[in-house]
């Protein structure tokens, strides 16, 4: 089983700056896909980035210019660099894999999702 542990989310003035960190753990041998969603409450949860193993980076439009995400293949983890953060940035922000591949078994592991952590954003 893979699992996914998110951490640095917190409370922020609007115009500050937030890194979000994703671990993922399970003897894996690689991940394919990796990506930050999030939802706000009332909402719908919408992507926000997502980064594949060769560090191609999707955006939604409302993060573009002001958000990061990367990602270390070695360890297994995702990041995501928040600049200019607005109050409608605020939510709890998930991490999620697509399909990782496990070494005890040889098996795949699909869609796996982190717990989440709240990002809030203060005018």
């Amino acid at each position: 089983q893979v699992q996914l542990v998110e951490s640095g989310g917190g409370l922020v003035q609007a115009g500050g700056s937030l890194r979000l960190s994703c671990a993922a753990s399970g003897n894996i041998i690689e991940i394919n896909q990796m990506a930050w969603y999030r939802q706000a409450p009332g909402k719908q949860r919408e992507l926000v980035a997502d980064i594949t193993n060769g560090a191609s980076t999707n955006y939604a439009d409302s993060v573009k210019g002001r958000f990061t995400i990367s990602r270390n293949n070695a360890r297994n983890t995702v990041y995501l660099q928040m600049s200019s953060l607005k109050p409608e940035d605020t939510a709890v922000y998930y991490c999620y894999v697509d399909r990782a591949l496990l070494q005890v078994t040889l098996k795949y592991a699909y869609d796996v999702w982190g717990q989440g952590t709240q990002v809030t954003v203060s005018s």
